[in-house]
C-alpha cells in the first residue's frame, strides 16, 4: 500500500494517454460482456424452445410448399399425438407497405393453443372462437399501432378473396404473447375456416401443421411416424420440433462460440499491443526518475512490481467499468431479446482476463525498468 501513491502518480503522468487506454480497455470489456450475455441469451432461448411441439411441413420448404389438409386425420391418429392444428401464414401490411404484419390462420378448436407457443387470456380465447372475423393481436403490435378490443383492422395482402378484394378486415377481440425463438415481428391470429373459405386459390392446403405430443420423449418417434404417412407421395413431409428449428437458426449464424472467441481474441490482442506500447513509452520517458528511485534504495524487484502495478490498476479499473456497463445494458436489451443476462462467472473471467492482459503487456517494460543501470541512466540525462 505504501507504493500506491507512486503507482497513481505514474499512471497520471500523461493524463491524455492514460484516459485513452482506459477507454480502450473499458470498451473492449464492455464488448466482451455483451457478447457473453448474447451467448447466454441464445442458449437460454434454445433450451427454452419446446421439444414437445412439432412442425410438420413439406420436405421441400418450410412455408413455400403447401400440404393437403387431408393429412390431419392420419396425423391425429398417430399414437402420442395430443393435438394437430393446420396453420396458414400470409403476409400483408397495415396502411403502409413498410408496416408489414404476418397473419397466422388457425382453427379455434379445443385445446388448439397447446400446439403453439402463444399465451392467451381465457376471455380472449372465448371471444376468438365466437366470431369468424375475430383476430387476436400480438401485444407488442397492438401497442405499436394503438389498437384496442373492438377495432376493425384492414390488412392489404397478396391473397385474393372470392370477391376479388385483397384487403382482409378483422375485428380485434384480444391480444396474445409469443415465446417462440425468433418469433418476433408484428403478427395477428385469424380464423382458419374463414380464411380458407374466402380465398380464391390454395383452398384445402396449409403451410404446415402444428402437432403437440403427450410426452417430449415421444417427439422423435412421433415425428418419424408422421413422415412415414406421406413417404413416397407428391407431398412428402418433414417433421421437426421447435427446439430443432431454433438450433438450426443458431447454426445459420455460424459457430457462435467460435465467433465470440475470435472477436474477444482479436480485441485482447489489440489491447496487449496498445498497453505494451503505452508502458514502454512510459518507462523510456521516466528513465531518470526510475534511476533516482534505485539510487534512494528501490530494488530491481520493487521497480518491476511498480510498473506492473500501474498496468494492473488501469486494466482492472477499466475492465470493471466496461463489465459494469455491459451488466447495466443487458437488462434493457432483454426486454427485446428474451434471456440476455450476465452470468456471474463472466464477471470473474473478465477480471481475470484484465489481470492477464496487464501482466503480459507490462512484463517486458517492467523488466526493462528493473534492469536499468543507474549510472547509464543518469549519464544520459
Amino acid at each position: 500500500m505504501k507504493y500506491l501513491p507512486l503507482v497513481w502518480s505514474g499512471i497520471w503522468r500523461k493524463p491524455g494517454r492514460t484516459i485513452l487506454i482506459f477507454l480502450q480497455v473499458s470498451v473492449a470489456f464492455a464488448l466482451f460482456g455483451v457478447l457473453q450475455g448474447l451467448k447466454t441469451g441464445v442458449e437460454h432461448a434454445v433450451d427454452a424452445a419446446r421439444a414437445d411441439l412439432l412442425i410438420v411441413h413439406s420436405r421441400l420448404s418450410l412455408i413455400m410448399e403447401g400440404l393437403p389438409i387431408s393429412l390431419l386425420g392420419p396425423i391425429r391418429s398417430v399414437p402420442g399425438v395430443r393435438v394437430a392444428i393446420p396453420v396458414e401464414l400470409f403476409g400483408g401490411y397495415y396502411q403502409k407497405p413498410e408496416q408489414g404484419i404476418l397473419s397466422v390462420a388457425v382453427p379455434p378448436d379445443k385445446d388448439w393453443t397447446t400446439a403453439f407457443t402463444f399465451t392467451i387470456a381465457p376471455r380472449h380465447l372465448a371471444a376468438f372462437a365466437k366470431s369468424r372475423t375475430a383476430a387476436l393481436v400480438l401485444e407488442a403490435t397492438a401497442k405499436k399501432y394503438g389498437w384496442k378490443i373492438g377495432d376493425h383492422i384492414p390488412l392489404v395482402t397478396k391473397v385474393a378473396q372470392k370477391d376479388g378484394s385483397t384487403t382482409w378486415t378483422f375485428d380485434v377481440v384480444g391480444t396474445f404473447t409469443d415465446s417462440d425463438f425468433g418469433g418476433g415481428g408484428d403478427k395477428i391470429l385469424m380464423n382458419f375456416g374463414y380464411y380458407d373459405e374466402a380465398r380464391v386459390t390454395g383452398r384445402g392446403t396449409v403451410n404446415h401443421i402444428n402437432v403437440s405430443v403427450t410426452d417430449p420423449n415421444l417427439a422423435v418417434p412421433v415425428a418419424d411416424a408422421i413422415d412415414r404417412i406421406s413417404a413416397n407421395s407428391s407431398h412428402e413431409t418433414k417433421t421437426e420440433s421447435i427446439r430443432e428449428l431454433a438450433q438450426q437458426q443458431v447454426q445459420q449464424i455460424g459457430d457462435f462460440d467460435f465467433l465470440i472467441r475470435a472477436v474477444v481474441s482479436a480485441v485482447l490482442a489489440a489491447l496487449l499491443f496498445a498497453i505494451a506500447t503505452m508502458m514502454v513509452q512510459s518507462v523510456r520517458e521516466r528513465t531518470s526518475e526510475l534511476a533516482v528511485l534505485k539510487t534512494i534504495g528501490f530494488t530491481d524487484r520493487s521497480v518491476f512490481l511498480l510498473i506492473l502495478g500501474e498496468a494492473l490498476t488501469v486494466c482492472i479499473l477499466a475492465a470493471a467499468v466496461g463489465l459494469a456497463l455491459a451488466t447495466a445494458t443487458l437488462p434493457i436489451a432483454a426486454r427485446f431479446v428474451t434471456g440476455l443476462s450476465m452470468p456471474k462467472i463472466t464477471l470473474a473471467i473478465g477480471l481475470a482476463f484484465a489481470v492477464l492482459v496487464a501482466l503480459i503487456s507490462a512484463a517486458a517494460p517492467a523488466l526493462l525498468a528493473a534492469r536499468l543501470r543507474v549510472a547509464t541512466a543518469l549519464a544520459e540525462r
